[in-house]
C-alpha cells in the first residue's frame, strides 16, 4: 500500500503530527506547497493535514483542487486546534469544511498547541480581541473553546500527543 501525508502548518503542531504519522505508516509527508497531483495519483491512501483556522481547515482547497484524484483511494482528513475535543464543535467544523466533493470524506481532531508569541500580528491581533470579547462573558456561559481560549492565555501549551493518530492509523489499515 502506497500513500502520502499532505499538511498544511502554519504554526508547527500540524507539522508534528503529520511527521509522527510518517514514522507510523512509512508515507512521506509533504507540504502543501510542495504537492501536487501527480505524488496524489500514484498513492493508495492520501492523507490531509491542516490546522483549524476561523472554523476553516487550512490547506483543504488542495483536495478540493485535485478531487479527481481521489477517486477510489481512501482518503481522510484530521484537522488541529488548541481546543479540547467537543463533539458538537467538531461537527460544525466538518459540517463547515466536509462539503460539496468533499463530503464523506473521514475527518479526525488532533489537539494541537498554542503560543501566543509565535503567532503572526494578525493571529495575535484577531486572538487578544477575541480574548477581550468572551471575558465579558460569565465562564458559566463559555463554551468549551472558550474555555480553552481564556485558560491559555498568553502561556505557551502544547497539547500534541500521538494518542491522537490511533482513530487515524486504525483508518488506514481497515
Amino acid at each position: 500500500m502506497k500513500g502520502i501525508i499532505i499538511y498544511k502548518s502554519k504554526y508547527g503542531a500540524t507539522k508534528k503530527y503529520a511527521e509522527w504519522l510518517s514514522e507510523e505508516t512509512g508515507f512521506p509527508c509533504v507540504d502543501v506547497s510542495k504537492a501536487d497531483d501527480r505524488q496524489v495519483k500514484a498513492c493508495d491512501v492520501i492523507i490531509f493535514g491542516g490546522g483549524i483556522y476561523a472554523s476553516g481547515i487550512a490547506g483543504l482547497s488542495f483536495l478540493k483542487k485535485n478531487i479527481d484524484c481521489l477517486t477510489g483511494k481512501k482518503t481522510a482528513v484530521f484537522c488541529c486546534g488548541a481546543s479540547p475535543y467537543d463533539e458538537k464543535t467538531f461537527r460544525e467544523i466538518i459540517d463547515h469544511n466536509m462539503k460539496g466533493s468533499l463530503s464523506g470524506i473521514p475527518c479526525f481532531y488532533c489537539r494541537g498547541a498554542w503560543d501566543m508569541t509565535a503567532m503572526s500580528f494578525k493571529d495575535r491581533t484577531l486572538c487578544s480581541m477575541l480574548k477581550k470579547a468572551v471575558s465579558k462573558k460569565s465562564p458559566d456561559e463559555y463554551e468549551i473553546w472558550e474555555k480553552a481560549l481564556m485558560a491559555a492565555g498568553d502561556d505557551k501549551c502544547d497539547w500534541t500527543d500521538k494518542k491522537y493518530l490511533k482513530p487515524i492509523i486504525e483508518f488506514i489499515n481497515q
